[in-house]
């Protein structure tokens, strides 16, 4: 496809790399922004060869510095109700792609750009990132899933404080309270990311996959029922041929080869 508002690459086989490309915006989310993010993700999930997907933001500045407050003012309740939904359902998209999904923030993460940051599995941030849920300076809450998934990331009582009081967080302090996995100088950001997606292409496909669903699933049910969904996730990938191949490898001292299957 082709696209206006962001680039999908794929700079290595089986990573794809999804980039907001607003630099003049800041990478603002817009509509349009939105759905293409939409179609860019299903455009990797019909890839079987897919393995990795990387999300950043164009130039130094921004990862993405919000939602598009020049679209939004003169937004009523249904407009809102409408944009909300639509950002909804591309945010949902990118965290249940079943692959893992890494965000590369490289400058302002903040409203909705945090809240894309918090689609992603994990994130790998610049040095000089910056953070934050910051709508109750404009009077309107956090659209984009916010309120939801900044709570089951850091917990309630640090994500409410951030939420209702606006505060941008540094980069060392999102390292930490949890909200970031990584810190890496700006220049070494990109070349970080493909590292971690590079380590996670040579696993066993079907074992990573079914282990992003585990881990999902699991979080919303009891540990027992969670635990015995495992257990069928486990006899699951013993009925593959990467399965096959994987212990075999082991036995024999050598890298595995697996085909996804």
């Amino acid at each position: 496809m082709d696209y206006s508002n962001i680039v999908l690459d794929q700079p290595e086989a089986g990573v794809y790399c999804l980039t907001v490309n607003r630099p003049k915006a800041l990478n603002a989310l817009n509509a349009d922004t939105l759905d293409e993010i939409a179609a860019a993700i299903a455009q990797v999930r019909c890839d079987q060869a897919a393995r990795a997907l990387l999300v950043t933001g164009a130039g130094e500045k921004a990862f993405v510095a919000g939602a598009d407050i020049a679209q939004m003012q003169s937004f009523g309740p249904a407009d809102a109700q409408a944009f909300s939904e639509r950002g909804h359902r591309a945010l949902r998209a990118l965290e249940m792609l079943p692959l893992p999904v890494i965000a590369l923030v490289n400058g302002y993460a903040l409203g909705g750009g945090c809240e894309l940051a918090l689609a992603c599995d994990w994130i790998i941030a610049s040095e000089r990132a910056m953070f934050g849920q910051p709508e109750v300076n404009l009077g309107v809450v956090a659209g984009f899933g916010g309120t939801q998934r900044l709570p089951r990331l850091i917990g309630r009582a640090r994500a409410l404080e951030l939420l209702v009081t606006g505060r941008i967080v540094k980069a060392d302090e999102a390292l930490r309270i949890g909200l970031v996995n990584q810190l890496v100088a700006p220049e070494r950001l990109r070349e970080t990311g493909l590292e971690v997606a590079r380590t996670i292409a040579s696993k066993g496909p079907v074992a990573v996959r079914l282990t992003k669903q585990m881990v999902q699933r699991g979080q919303d049910m009891d540990l027992a029922n969670a635990c015995q969904q495992e257990a069928y996730a486990f006899a699951l990938t013993c009925a593959t041929e990467d399965q096959k191949e994987g212990m075999r490898a082991f036995l024999d001292k050598r890298p595995a080869k697996f085909l996804g299957r």
